[in-house]
């Protein structure tokens, strides 16, 4: 059985996914990453990591786009929206989220839903939470809006391995992680897909029986994430350094950002992501709201086409109290 493996960040290649499921037919796989890419991944770290729920004794809301490589066509679109919040039970404390991810390239779309639940324990001086989460994996092709031009030297327009109608398939999907907050700082490891599960794709209408079935395995990622909060003494300034590594094991990479916060207010920094891009982010919080901008300048060859990459995340924070007298607050680093 062939195996062609997609990595999908850095997306070099726009229609990677697209090639990849027109190119095998039948019974041949596809294998791929579906995590998206985010600039300001430390607004949204229970997306990477199941156990970041409920970290605050907040309800905390964050939705975001990303618009990748503006300038092309058909370029990668995400959109993300992630909630969270802290419970107790049994007078022990849990955390429970939800997650949800949509993104577009060419013709092919991809949509991520996924429950979470986390268990927390004390540790040093810290809080150690352990999450898992459980999801649906829907993704579909456009086939019926496939061109091939005449002079194509690959493919023809005859050629059975491409579908000639729309097609799409769904599958059960699974994740876990652990993260730990402290007062000075916050740390995770996780795993995406864990049951790399495979997405058979077929008609949707379901009105021809011999129509082939196209299977798209979803493959492992495993994540590392961590950052700090740096106050400056006499001032009203911290410095926020942060990091994030992914890897499926064959292919790695990781991103850096050093942000600043005046008076946990307005927030401003740049990162760089290794062999992709550098980036500028600037934030503001105020009451609760939050809105955040980053834009993305890349380092590789796709500058000639590209312009770059824009992002924009807003969301909302309300604070929570679970016992009389908020006997039992919840204390931990705030990620921001």
């Amino acid at each position: 059985m062939m195996i062609l493996k997609i990595v999908s960040y850095p997306r070099y290649i726009l229609t990677v996914a697209v090639i990849a499921i027109v190119a095998l037919a039948g019974s041949q796989r596809v294998s791929a990453q579906s995590d998206a890419q985010f600039s300001q991944y430390y607004e949204v770290p229970s997306y990477y990591n199941a156990g970041a729920v409920g970290t605050t004794d907040l309800l905390r809301i964050r939705g975001g786009a990303r618009l990748q490589w503006v300038g092309i066509h058909g370029a990668p679109k995400t959109f993300v929206g992630t909630a969270d919040m802290p419970f107790v039970l049994f007078k022990k404390r849990f955390g429970v989220g939800l997650v949800m991810q949509q993104e577009s390239m060419g013709l092919y779309k991809n949509l991520n839903i996924g429950a979470q639940v986390a268990y927390k324990q004390k540790l040093f001086k810290g809080s150690l939470s352990i999450g898992a989460q459980v999801g649906y994996i829907d993704q579909s092709f456009k086939g019926s809006e496939v061109y091939i031009p005449d002079q194509d030297d690959y493919h023809q327009p005859d050629d059975d391995a491409i579908p000639k109608q729309d097609i799409r398939g769904n599958a059960f999907d699974v994740s876990a992680g652990v993260f730990y907050t402290h007062p000075k700082f916050w740390v995770g490891i996780s795993g995406t897909h864990l049951n790399a599960p495979a997405v058979t794709l077929n008609a949707e209408s379901g009105e021809n029986s011999e129509e082939k079935n196209y299977e798209f395995q979803i493959g492992r990622t495993l994540y590392f994430m961590a950052g700090s909060n740096i106050k400056i003494k006499n001032t009203l300034f911290e410095v926020m350094p942060s990091a994030l590594v992914k890897t499926d094991l064959t292919f790695t990479t990781w991103e850096a950002t050093m942000r600043a916060r005046y008076n946990k207010f307005l927030a401003f920094g740049v990162g760089y992501r290794w062999k992709d891009a550098v980036y500028a982010v600037i934030s503001a919080e105020v009451k609760g709201f939050y809105i955040g901008f980053s834009y993305d300048y890349p380092t590789s060859a796709i500058a000639k086409a590209s312009s770059g990459s824009f992002e924009i995340f807003a969301g909302y924070s309300l604070k929570l109290d679970f016992s009389e007298k908020n006997r039992n607050r919840h204390r931990s680093v705030r990620i921001m």
